[in-house]
């Protein structure tokens, strides 16, 4: 059996490209995912400058791959259910590298909100509420936060 299930942020905003001849979407993007650590090892891990997060690359197709690039950007929630690939290639100095890559069959879009970088939802035919309220807002400790104030 070969399932992933992964819950992330975006580091970039996913790239959309086109396979020559048959025009099917392929969206690329990383999703860094926390490690299960205790406050004390991550503020450990952070003093050694170690990193407290999985950087995985995740592929979409088709639809699907359209709807990530239109509607995802830098520093959002999602969660991902697919599966492993791998795979080779060599490099320009003929060096093998290994690759290791989520092939996404499902993406759960986590968090809605304004985004800068996207116009709104008209004319986009989706139908997306781009104007998301998770109703924490008027609870004492929690507060919306800006997707620039994000390291990555």
């Amino acid at each position: 059996m070969n399932n992933v299930v992964l819950i992330g942020r975006l580091t970039r905003d996913p790239e959309l490209r086109y396979i020559p001849n048959s025009g099917t979407a392929v969206s690329t993007f990383t999703l860094a995912v926390d490690k299960n650590l205790s406050r004390d090892k991550k503020q450990e891990m952070e003093a050694r400058n170690q990193p407290t997060a999985d950087f995985i690359r995740i592929v979409a197709w088709g639809k699907t791959a359209e709807l990530c690039a239109n509607y995802l950007v830098k520093g959002r929630l999602v969660a991902i259910q697919g599966r492993i690939q791998t795979g080779s290639y060599d490099d320009k100095d003929g060096k093998k590298v290994y690759t290791t890559d989520i092939i996404a069959s499902n993406v759960e879009f986590l968090e809605w909100g304004d985004s800068p970088n996207r116009g709104s939802n008209t004319g986009s035919g989706q139908g997306f509420d781009n104007s998301y309220d998770s109703g924490f807002s008027g609870i004492e400790g929690f507060h919306p936060t800006d997707n620039d104030d994000i390291p990555f």
